[in-house]
């Protein structure tokens, strides 16, 4: 028996180009958002920030395991 295609309506919109989240977050106008919201935009932003040097860390020491595996001088 074929298993059956189940789609969602994730799978009909289109997909984000990378980069466009950070470049949607350029363009807000500001002046709209209270010191509070403010604040917690930063915290957010921050976040990601710690989240994006983790994935640095991990890719960068994962590269170094590989130089050194695939490294025979």
């Amino acid at each position: 028996m074929a298993k059956e295609a189940r789609l969602s309506f994730e799978d009909l919109e289109p997909r984000r180009q990378r980069g466009e989240a950070i470049a949607a977050l350029a363009r807000e106008d500001l002046d709209l958002y209270a010191v509070d919201e403010l604040q917690e935009r930063i915290a957010a932003l921050e976040a990601e920030i710690a989240r994006s040097r983790a994935a640095i860390d991990g890719k960068s020491s994962q590269r170094s395991a590989a130089d050194a595996l695939f490294n025979f001088r």
